[in-house]
């Protein structure tokens, strides 16, 4: 009988391990099908920049409302910069980012971005279209041209730049163009501020501002009118040989404008 009872209670014992044994496979079973995981699975480079480039495309929310997930897909691209900064697609996705600053009018931002991957990457063939987006970021904030002209001067800054460094890139020849539109818009701010000193009756702040115009700005379509009010200045101030000196270059060169028949009037007046 002791023997009996001793088989019975080994048996009971192992079959109690063996329970317990089950009891934790099943709780770490468990465990691992509801405790949430150390890390997510993180997509591939490739997969982050195709997401990037999908929140970039027109989306209707709510089913009619236009939108374009500017934020979602900057997130993504900085997820490839984060996580996979020796990859090619690293490089892309910081244009990627810029450029979606730029869409979406944050331009300080894009204007960051730009100038860094010109840093960054000074060799990268895209870094001509970098200093055109920068020059970009302040032409689109210029102010009217009345007022204070600081983002012009930045934006032709970075033309100058391009024009000088990149000479032959296809971004240099849509860089000139723009940086002829600065210019006359410079040209007719400057011409601006000469006609309110001479509202003023400031006749040589005036006339100051006009001789800039045609010293600074020449070919830009003001020479004609600089030259004419440039020459009622110097009526104003007796310096009368001068000012008719200035008439007959306007009447001689810009005969068929409205401006030269203005000159001609002041000619015919001092007869």
């Amino acid at each position: 009988m002791p023997v009996l009872l001793f088989r019975h209670v080994a048996t009971s014992g192992r079959l109690s391990l063996a329970l317990l044994l089950l009891a934790g496979v099943l709780v770490t079973a468990c465990q691992s099908t509801q405790d949430p995981p150390d890390f997510e699975d993180l997509a591939s480079a490739e997969d982050l920049y195709d997401s990037g480039l999908k929140k970039l495309k027109l989306q209707f929310w709510m089913g009619f409302l236009p939108r374009v997930d500017y934020d979602g897909a900057i997130e993504e691209f900085q997820s490839i910069i984060d996580n996979y900064p020796y990859s090619d697609y690293a490089v892309k996705a910081e244009l990627r980012i810029a450029d979606a600053y730029f869409a979406d009018k944050r331009y300080d931002e894009a204007l960051s971005y730009y100038r860094d991957f010109a840093d960054l990457h000074p060799q990268n063939d895209r870094v001509p279209y970098t200093i055109l987006r920068s020059a970009m970021c302040y032409y689109e904030q210029i102010a009217a041209i009345n007022r204070d002209q600081t983002a012009t001067h930045e934006a032709m800054s970075y033309l100058e730049r391009l024009m000088r460094e990149y000479p032959y890139s296809p971004e240099t020849r849509e860089g000139e163009q723009v940086y002829l539109e600065l210019r006359g818009r410079l040209a007719r701010s400057v011409m601006r501020v000469g006609d309110f000193y001479y509202e003023r009756r400031e006749y040589q702040a005036a006339a100051d501002r006009y001789r800039s115009v045609i010293d600074r700005y020449p070919g830009l379509g003001q020479d004609a009118e600089a030259l004419f009010k440039l020459g009622v200045c110097y009526r104003q101030m007796k310096r009368n040989d001068e000012a008719l000196r200035l008439f007959h270059v306007v009447v001689e060169n810009y005969r068929d404008s409205a401006v030269a028949e203005r000159a001609l009037e002041r000619l015919s007046s001092t007869n």
